[in-house]
């Protein structure tokens, strides 16, 4: 079994049908026995994003993001202490807060992430993309 972490995007597009991902990132997703991880970040990024009028989704943020994680399977990723103390020591390629999370998560448990954000690899992430 392999595992992996969604950035939002990529848990967007898939919710939206998948026809955004890359046929590797959506053959990763879709692949039987994979664990594909969402974590409490991309509801925070949602959530923040929708109050700003930034997205607008079907429903409210608490229950798309619920509905959704559930119907596909997904798990659900935790923001420890741990993930947010090692924000300190993150270089600063990149600057969105909600990515620097995911990053320090996919780091501190191994795991690659599925993005087109090319800036995850200079912080030795591996892609899925």
């Amino acid at each position: 079994m392999k595992a992996a972490l969604l950035d939002t995007h990529a848990f967007l597009y898939w919710v939206a049908g998948g026809t955004e991902l890359s046929p590797a990132a959506r053959s990763f997703i879709s692949k039987p026995g994979n664990e594909i991880w969402v974590s409490q970040v991309t509801a925070w990024e949602l959530a923040s994003k929708a109050g700003q009028g930034k997205i607008k989704l079907s429903c409210l943020v608490s229950r798309f993001f619920s509905q959704h994680v559930e119907a596909n399977g997904f798990r659900l990723m935790g923001i420890e202490l741990d993930d947010v103390t090692s924000i300190e020591s993150l270089p600063l390629h990149h600057r969105d807060p909600f990515d620097r999370l995911l990053i320090v998560q996919a780091a501190n448990r191994k795991l690659p992430v599925v993005t087109s954000d090319r800036t995850f690899s200079t912080y030795s992430i591996k892609r899925i993309w």
